[in-house]
């Protein structure tokens, strides 16, 4: 009788911790997700200034100026979602603004991001 009372006021107590150990395992791949994202941002964004340096200097082609300018929209794009990470109550207004940018046909994340989304 002791070891099934036992068991049933552990069991409770052991999935908590089971919860608590997937939620953690999501949150840290979640992490990694928006550091892989970040960093081929960061990765395009230096490609797409020193594409602008050789423009400058007459040695960069016109596909190269085209991925620049793509790049470009792409910087946009993250500074248009920095406002609204300003804004109060920012974790339900940036959900909220990419699924009714979706809804109408325009995409308002940058493309590393997009991408990551479709990896899943």
């Amino acid at each position: 009788m002791f070891k099934a009372r036992y068991f049933i006021l552990k069991a409770p107590a052991r999935t908590i911790k089971i919860k608590r150990k997937r939620s953690s395992i999501s949150l840290k791949r979640q992490m990694l997700l928006l550091k892989a994202a970040l960093n081929q941002e960061k990765d395009e964004t230096r490609e797409m200034l020193i594409i602008y340096r050789q423009y400058t200097k007459g040695q960069a082609s016109k596909e190269q100026l085209a991925q620049a300018n793509e790049q470009f929209l792409d910087v946009l794009k993250g500074i248009g979602l920095g406002v609204f990470a300003v804004l109060p109550f920012a974790p339900i207004t940036i959900p909220v603004v990419i699924k009714v940018g979706q809804w109408v046909g325009v995409d308002i994340l940058p493309s590393s991001f997009s991408d990551s989304k479709a990896r899943k």
